[in-house]
C-alpha cells in the first residue's frame, strides 16, 4: 500500500478500511462490527487514471455534528413579489426570498456477501472489502443523493426544464438558465446512456464543456432523458456526519438472491440545499415533464 494512499483522511485511518475490518473478523468472526470515525468513501481510491466523477465529488462539504442542522437558504419569489422588484428583469436573483431551513444526515447501506474462502484469508478479506464493499457504497451514495427520497431529484424547489428538441438542446438551455440567475454552469449529472449515446461524438460538445470547466457526473440514478444541471459548488453542501460503520449484520429480505454470510457498509450522508434556484432538473416535454 502506497504510503500517500489514506494521506487525505484521520490519522485514525492509518490502516483501510477492509484491513480494519478482516483484522477484527479474524478474532471476533460474525460478530465483527467496527466504527470509523470518517467517511469510509473517502478512502476508496480507484485504480484508473480518469476514475468516473460520483455526485458526491461535486459537491462542498459541510461537517454536520448533529444528525439535523439549521442552514440559510434562497427561494424562488412569487409572480407577484418579483413584479415588486425594479431589476428583477435584469438580475432574476434580485428577488429570492432568503430564509432559513434545516436539512438531516441518513444512513446510507450497502452489502456483500462473503465467499467462504475469504473468511480465513485476512488479506483477501481486506481487499475484497477495500474494493467490493466501498464500490457498493459508492453506488448506494448515488443514489441516495440523486433519486433517493431525501436526493436532489426529488427537492421540491428545483426547477424542471422541459425541452421540445433534442436532449442536447435541453441541457444547454438549462446551463444557460444557471448564468441568468447569476451562477455559473459549474456541473451536471446524467445517465451513461445519454454521455455515450448523445454527448460523446456530438463534434466539440466536451471539450467545449471541459474548457467552460462545467463538470459531468454519469450515474444510473437518473433517469435517461434527464440531465440535472447547476452550480452545485454554491447551491448545495454534502451534509457529512464523519463517522461510518462495516459489520456482519442479517440482510433484509431480497438483498441477495442465495443465503451467505453477509457484510453491511454504512455512512450518514445528507444535502444541504442553499440555493435550489441554481440547480435546473431538464426533461422530455410532454407527459414524462409532469
Amino acid at each position: 500500500m502506497a504510503t500517500d494512499t489514506f494521506a487525505d483522511l484521520p490519522a485514525t485511518a492509518a490502516l483501510s478500511p477492509g484491513t480494519a475490518f478482516a483484522m477484527a473478523f479474524a478474532t471476533q468472526g460474525e460478530r465483527t462490527e467496527v466504527t470509523y470515525d470518517y467517511t469510509i468513501t473517502d478512502a476508496h481510491k480507484p485504480d484508473r487514471p480518469m476514475p468516473r466523477l460520483t455526485v458526491r465529488r461535486l459537491l462542498k462539504r459541510r461537517r454536520a455534528e448533529s444528525d439535523t442542522v439549521s442552514l440559510w437558504c434562497e427561494r424562488a419569489p412569487s409572480p407577484e413579489e418579483a413584479a415588486g422588484v425594479a431589476d428583477h428583469s435584469l438580475r432574476r436573483e434580485a428577488a429570492f426570498r432568503p430564509g432559513v431551513t434545516q436539512a438531516s444526515v441518513y444512513p446510507i447501506q450497502a452489502w456483500v456477501q462473503l465467499p467462504a474462502e475469504l473468511t480465513t484469508d485476512t488479506d483477501g478479506l481486506a481487499e475484497y472489502i477495500d474494493h467490493r464493499l466501498l464500490v457498493r457504497i459508492a453506488t448506494a451514495e448515488n443514489q441516495a443523493l440523486t433519486i433517493g427520497p431525501h436526493g436532489l431529484l426529488n427537492h421540491p424547489e428545483i426547477a424542471r426544464l422541459p425541452y421540445e428538441g433534442g436532449y442536447i438542446d435541453g441541457i444547454l438551455a438549462a446551463l444557460d438558465e444557471i448564468e441568468q440567475v447569476g451562477s455559473t454552469a459549474h456541473a451536471m449529472i446524467v445517465n451513461p446512456a445519454d454521455f455515450y449515446r448523445t454527448l460523446a461524438g456530438s463534434g466539440s460538445l466536451l471539450a467545449d464543456l471541459a474548457a467552460n470547466g462545467t463538470l459531468i457526473s454519469r450515474t444510473r440514478m437518473i433517469p435517461p432523458g434527464q440531465a440535472l444541471a447547476g452550480d452545485f459548488a454554491e447551491a448545495v453542501r454534502l451534509l457529512d456526519a464523519g463517522r461510518s460503520v462495516i459489520r456482519v449484520a442479517e440482510p433484509p429480505p431480497g438483498t441477495f438472491g442465495a443465503p451467505g454470510l453477509a457484510v453491511c457498509g454504512e455512512v450518514y450522508e445528507g444535502l444541504a440545499v442553499h440555493l435550489p434556484t441554481n440547480l435546473f432538473l431538464t426533461v422530455p416535454a410532454g407527459p414524462a415533464a409532469n
